[in-house]
């Protein structure tokens, strides 16, 4: 049964008034509001942001305000259940669209919020983390994790946008959020180490006694590779199981980054996919192909570029018009730390 707390009303007026000289305030009229039964309550609610509709207000930001004025030109989406200006898309997840334009140089900075990009748009571009230069791809992922310099040059003729990620609205919400400015980084004379030491599955450097394995070893994850891969787990998976992968540290096998997840999705022709119902927050972000989805009964057309959220424990559905690849951004990894991630079968 569940218990019949006491409203703030209910208490007498000089009573309150003493609490509010003591900046104290009672517990149980607050409780269900931060302490809900059975499930949160999340202000965060689902969204889709159509790539061919702010592609053009992002272009006109190129034109508007130079990259040295703006450091990173971005347009940040904003989660609706915040309202206007709002800097995250979940409680946990920051998401912006940036724009490189050719012969352009991006300052170098570091920060302790980790960021992921992915490459929506163009070719030419690159991303410099700490000396090593990596590559943008169309849907590759790459890495900026908190503390590790990094800036962005563009060698191509045309322009360049990518989705990037952050964990920064945790990191706002501890009080711990910064950055650092720095000079431009001269790469190393190499490829990345997608390129080199991680560019066969199951094989790492070998190291002998007491070699040291670097905390992020693989910065890009090139989707031309993703992309085989979940075409291959297609060929073998039966009608309605889910054809996921998930982007790791491949000397541990752990999340890429600490507190973000990133997973690649294959959806099959007019095939529903229907995930559990998850504690966690998630982004998902159309590399390829086009179709709808249903968030707690919110339906989202959508296309290639385009980038959809959906709350925790939200029910989810997925039907691709054709062939269609995501990558799903989320929380879990920040969840599982904690000790209260969980999955729920759907009703």
């Amino acid at each position: 049964m569940t218990a019949q707390l006491g409203t703030l009303e209910e208490l007498p007026a000089d009573y309150r008034q003493s609490m509010e000289g003591e900046r104290v305030s009672p517990l149980w009229p607050m409780m269900r509001n931060v302490l809900p039964h059975d499930r949160p309550n999340p202000v965060t609610k689902p969204a889709l942001w159509s790539f061919e509709r702010i592609r053009p207000l992002l272009l006109k930001a190129g034109e508007l305000t130079p990259v040295e004025k703006a450091e990173r030109r971005v347009l940040v989406l904003n989660d609706p259940g915040r309202g206007k200006g709002a800097m995250q898309v979940t409680s946990s997840i920051y998401v912006g669209l940036q724009l490189l334009l050719p012969g352009e140089k991006a300052p170098a900075h570091k920060h302790t919020p980790s960021a992921a990009r992915i490459v929506v748009e163009g070719e030419g571009a690159f991303t410099i983390v700490d000396g090593e230069k990596c590559a943008m791809e169309r849907g590759d992922l790459i890495l900026t994790p908190g503390g590790m310099w990094h800036d962005h040059g563009h060698d191509g003729t045309e322009p360049v946008i990518w989705l990037d990620a952050l964990d920064l609205p945790l990191f706002v919400f501890l009080e711990g959020s910064y950055a650092e400015e720095g000079e431009l980084q001269a790469p190393r004379n190499r490829p990345d180490a997608s390129q080199v030491e991680y560019s066969q599955p199951g094989l790492v450097p070998a190291r002998g006694n007491g070699g040291e394995r670097r905390r992020y070893p693989l910065l890009r994850f090139p989707w031309r590779h993703t992309e085989k891969a979940l075409r291959a787990q297609g060929e073998h998976a039966a009608r309605g199981e889910p054809i996921e992968l998930d982007y790791v540290n491949p000397e541990t096998g752990d999340s890429c980054l600490p507190t973000m997840g990133f997973t690649a999705m294959m959806l099959r022709p007019k095939e529903t996919a229907r995930p559990a119902l998850r504690s966690s927050s998630a982004v998902f972000h159309v590399v390829e192909g086009a179709g709808r989805s249903t968030i707690n009964g919110e339906s989202f057309a959508w296309t290639r570029g385009d980038t959809f959220s959906a709350p925790v424990f939200a029910t989810v559905e997925h039907v691709a018009d054709g062939e269609a690849f995501l990558i799903r951004i989320h929380d879990a990894p920040l969840q599982q730390k904690l000790g209260f991630y969980e999955e729920r079968e759907r009703a």
